[in-house]
């Protein structure tokens, strides 16, 4: 039986970071993967998707700039990148870089068997010390008549060799919303449904309002408050009925219905692993999931992000280096990558509602506000929305559609997971033009009565 120092149990984004720096620090490593080193997020999810959303997002961006035209999207060249950046569904090159880093490498689904204990197909190993980072899997409704039609995930969509002309995509969060804006940039019919009353509905009211406009505005038929209750097949058509008594039909059905830990019978328990209501593992802020356990990404329900797997990644490996490491998840980015983009950092006014903080909240336009919406493109778009705790005068929450987002949303992370005053961040100086200059704009709104 082979025994090492740790057992990786999933080479996601969070696997692959810790992994690399126990290495770095001369464990003996084994890495386990049952499909793809690199994970979810590389061949199915993440990659492929920015990569396909970027040539729309290009072309708006010439569209509205001033003096330029004449884009035309290839999708030829585009997924030909795509295949390009997603290694072809190929990870060789992985497998031979651990292999060079010492580790080894073992392509298989792991179970734990006991205490210390791994299996992997017939192969056994022992290890002092393991984590798990099994990742997630896409929910699929148990939807009457789902066999009889053509039903894709994320993996269909994002590696898929030729387009539908229409899709049915069934969910308004974040994977459904950039789904929407990536097929309608290449010209997919398509209609969006959500059950909820709004889009994107862990965000603010505001943020779904904004987001139902933009995405609108391409084209895009959203329909919500309604929920798929059968499925059939009419021709070369794949239908849903929805509980309002219509039914809708496309080329393809796009599950964006959420996505569950991948937990079951894994034999995580016999480790001692605690495994919560909705199969996550739960952890310690150290991440610790049992005595010589430790949990990464997705698997532990925190914070469904690649950033957030990779930053646990850094904090299990400094524990098992011997750190006393804690994770700390205020104030961590969530972007969606739609035209706008659309991102947010901290509490929304629910959440600090129900933990008792009082609270001072503003919006601004950015193009009543700043100078560099107008000198980026015409008819400038964007948003900028902050909450501050008025007891402490420091920020909890914000938020902003606009171009390049996901780029500048990270001020506001910092401030809220640094508890910056709001005193030090009036006297930030950004650089003019910048969509930065957006929170001083922000914030004069917000000053104190102090000032």
């Amino acid at each position: 039986m082979e025994h090492f120092d740790v057992a990786v149990l999933g080479m996601g984004p969070g696997g692959e970071v810790a992994a690399g720096r126990l290495l770095k620090a001369g464990k003996k490593v084994a890495v386990i993967e049952r499909e793809l080193i690199g994970g979810e997020c590389a061949y199915w999810a993440c990659v492929p998707s920015k990569t396909l959303l970027r040539p729309g997002e290009a072309r708006t961006a010439v569209e509205r700039a001033a003096g330029v035209s004449g884009a035309e999207l290839s999708w030829f060249e585009a997924s030909k990148y795509r295949d390009y950046m997603i290694r072809h569904l190929d990870d060789k090159t992985q497998i031979a870089g651990y292999s060079r880093d010492g580790a080894t490498v073992i392509k298989g689904e792991a179970s734990v068997t006991a205490p210390g204990h791994i299996r992997v197909g017939d192969r056994e190993l022992t290890a002092e010390k393991i984590i798990i980072a099994t990742g997630s899997e896409p929910i699929i409704p148990d939807l009457e008549g789902i066999d009889q039609i053509t039903a894709w995930t994320n993996r269909e969509t994002y590696t898929a060799t030729t387009l539908p002309k229409s899709a049915v995509i069934i969910g308004g969060s974040a994977v459904g919303t950039e789904t929407s804006t990536f097929l309608a940039s290449f010209g997919v019919k398509v209609i969006l449904i959500h059950r909820g009353d709004r889009l994107l509905e862990r965000e603010e009211p505001r943020v779904g309002e904004l987001a139902f406009t933009y995405l609108s505005e391409t084209g895009i038929n959203i329909r919500l408050g309604v929920s798929a209750t059968k499925a059939h097949r009419s021709g070369d058509q794949s239908v849903i009925e929805l509980d309002d008594g219509t039914q809708v039909s496309a080329d393809v059905i796009i599950f964006a219905t959420g996505r569950t830990p991948r937990t079951q019978n894994l034999g995580f328990e016999l480790a001692g692993v605690i495994l919560g209501e909705h199969g996550q593992v739960q952890v310690d802020e150290h991440c610790r999931a049992a005595e010589n356990v430790w949990a990464v990404g997705d698997v532990t329900g925190i914070m469904p992000f690649t950033h957030v797997a990779k930053y646990q990644g850094r904090i299990v490996a400094d524990a098992i280096l011997g750190g006393d490491r804690k994770a700390f998840y205020q104030g961590i980015p969530r972007v969606v990558f739609t035209d706008p983009e659309i991102a947010a950092a901290g509490l929304t006014q629910a959440q600090a509602d129900q933990q008792g903080i009082k609270t001072k909240v503003i919006e601004i336009d950015l193009a009543k506000s700043i100078s560099r919406p107008w000198t980026y493109e015409e008819n400038p778009r964007g948003h900028l929305g902050l909450l501050m705790d008025t007891e402490r005068n420091v920020l909890v929450g914000a938020w902003a559609i606009a171009p390049l987002a996901g780029e500048w949303i990270h001020q506001a992370s910092l401030a809220i997971r640094a508890h910056i005053p709001i005193d030090t961040l009036l006297d930030q100086v950004a650089q003019y033009p910048s969509y930065n200059e957006a929170y001083l704009a922000a914030l004069e709104k917000l000053r104190p009565a102090s000032h």
